[in-house]
């Protein structure tokens, strides 16, 4: 990846490929349904090739002892003046993560989801678009364009379908994300202010040389834009919008914002170590103890709120809050002075606990449907029903629906018990699902990190290792309560599911499978990544010198990080 060629194009492609492809659907009359699910597989996929061409590049250089940062400059304008795409390997495993939850998500609309409103594949294209832009972006103000298209899209894949449930809904997420992004502003505003830079790697270089006023200044800044990212992590308390929200939408709708969520939690992860790491001199550790105390307290509501709430759908909800609370306790771990291997456990849990709440998100309608028990009530579908062809929004009468497929296969009741059986075994963290690695990861990288002794940290750590315990456990017992009286206890006809239903559960369940049996390799290149942010000079140096092998960087011509005689600089005397 050093010639500039190719492999370096190919960094655009993740954006580049569903922006161009949700924009050549738009010319499309909508009733061509059909021919636009094909375009949209084939831009995925193409998306996908991308990702893992992006990410071999990125491990084959790492294992071969460089640390790799790959960089695309837009209109070749220097670093830090311009707009720049930056890789590592958090970000090309984000981008792979993308895809594979992209193409179970289209064909699950493909049952009839996509015919209830206008230019459905479009805004999924879009949303990819933004997704994968927010990842790849190496600065803040184009974060912010990237975040807006992604939000943009998921308003109108959020209140696809309409009906009033989903308006009322669709009408607090869009308030909610509204607050969030002024906050953003605001916090974009007062890091350029004080440090004159938007470039992310620049500003963990600038925050070096700040005064105490500008300093302080510069910790307003990273409030505000702690409030907006957390916001779209569904931290506790601000997590209030996500259940009904993610409720409310559309299952294939849900399955691909169960991303988003991780969109905010990357950004976290990446400024908490990049710029408030532990090299940050006063700065250090900046925000840490917000991050594990919020991200315990986060835990317990989410596991609160699945023991609490009736609805099926919902409980996925509060499964995502859950999930979102366990990395970003880790994260403040991590910052507050913790090794690599925590974290990287904690990684390797959110690519399978995200891939599971997507699965859940895909499951839990035709599961709930014709269910009218008082323990776990459907959610209301508006009137449509995927089986019948026909679609009647409350309150708009009858409306013919196009594209219901033209197979009606469907599937067995019992093959639908044990994907979600499989499903909830995956989200519980039971062995030797990644949910159970993953969590194992965590609480070994706990004792092997060498977490100081002193202060509060071992009292929320160890009230962090029960939450990881007890959150497991809710889970398992919400589930199997709603499993076993709807599979064992209830009589009469079960409903009728479409194999297109189902086929995207199953193909999500063979990536976490997938997950388990290459559980060494991925655990592998988790604690490398981890390694990796913790060492925020190598990326700092890469990216203001236009290197990717940093071994290979002019050092010398760039400012002194915060603390000169850093691991990173020893091995790479030692290289030398």
């Amino acid at each position: 990846m050093n010639d500039g060629t190719m492999p370096d194009h190919l960094m655009i492609a993740p954006i580049l490929i569903p922006l161009v492809a949700g924009a050549i659907m738009l010319f499309y009359n909508d009733r061509n349904r059909q021919t636009k699910l094909i375009m949209g597989l084939v831009a995925v996929g193409l998306t996908f090739l991308a990702s893992v061409e992006l990410m071999s590049g990125v491990k084959s250089v790492t294992e071969q002892g460089g640390t790799v940062v790959g960089l695309y400059r837009l209109g070749d304008w220097p670093v830090p003046i311009g707009i720049v795409l930056v890789l590592d390997r958090l970000s090309a495993m984000m981008v792979m993560l993308t895809a594979l939850l992209a193409a179970p998500s289209l064909i699950y609309a493909a049952a009839g989801w996509h015919g209830k409103g206008q230019h459905y594949h479009s805004m999924f294209q879009f949303l990819l678009a933004g997704v994968n832009g927010s990842f790849l972006t190496g600065d803040l103000f184009n974060l912010f364009v990237f975040f807006e298209v992604m939000l943009a899209a998921s308003y109108g894949l959020m209140l696809h379908g309409s009906g009033p449930e989903r308006i009322k809904a669709g009408l607090h997420y869009l308030a909610v994300n509204l607050a969030a992004s002024l906050f953003f502003l605001i916090g974009v505003a007062l890091v350029y202010g004080t440090t004159g830079t938007l470039n992310m790697a620049d500003i963990g270089r600038a925050l070096y040389w700040l005064d105490d006023a500008e300093r302080l200044l510069f910790h307003a800044a990273a409030t505000f834009l702690g409030l907006a990212f957390l916001i779209k992590a569904a931290a506790w308390p601000l997590c209030f919008w996500l259940p009904p929200t993610y409720g409310a939408a559309s299952p294939p709708a849900a399955a691909i914002m169960a991303i988003m969520t991780k969109v905010g939690i990357y950004v976290i992860l990446r400024l908490s170590l990049l710029v408030l790491g532990p090299d940050a001199g006063p700065s250090a550790g900046f925000g840490a103890p917000v991050l594990m105390i919020g991200g315990v307290l986060t835990m317990g509501f989410g596991m609160i709120g699945i023991l609490g709430t009736p609805e099926l759908v919902r409980k996925g909800g509060y499964l995502a809050i859950i999930s979102s609370g366990t990395v970003l306790a880790s994260i403040g771990f991590a910052q507050a002075g913790g090794g690599s291997s925590m974290l990287g456990g904690a990684l390797y849990y959110m690519v399978g606990s995200t891939a599971a709440i997507s699965a859940f998100f895909l499951i839990a309608d035709p599961v709930s449907r014709n269910d009218e028990g008082d323990d776990d009530a459907p959610v209301e579908t508006d009137g449509f029903d995927p089986l019948s062809e026909r679609w009647a929004p409350m309150g708009l009468g009858t409306v013919e629906d196009t594209t219901a497929p033209a197979s009606h296969r469907t599937v067995s009741w019992l093959t639908m018990a044990i994907c979600f059986s499989l499903v909830a075994a995956m989200i519980a963290g039971l062995p030797p699902m990644p949910g159970f690695i993953g969590k194992f990861a965590i609480l070994r990288g706990a004792v092997q990190d060498n977490l100081p002794t002193s202060g509060h940290l071992p009292v929320i750590l160890w009230a962090y290792a029960a939450m990881l315990i007890l959150s497991g456990l809710g889970a398992l017992i919400a589930l199997m309560r709603f499993g076993i009286r709807r599979f064992w206890a209830e009589e009469g006809p079960a409903p009728r599911i479409l194999a297109l239903e189902v086929v995207p559960v199953v193909l999500l369940l063979g990536m976490i499978g997938l997950q388990t049996v290459r559980s060494d390799a991925l655990l592998g290149y988790t604690n490398a990544t981890a390694s990796a942010l913790l060492e925020p000079g190598v990326y700092r140096r890469a990216v203001l010198a236009g290197a990717q092998d940093v071994r290979a960087a002019p050092v010398q011509s760039l400012a002194p990080d915060p603390q000169p005689q850093t691991q990173t600089q020893t091995t790479q005397e030692e290289a030398e």
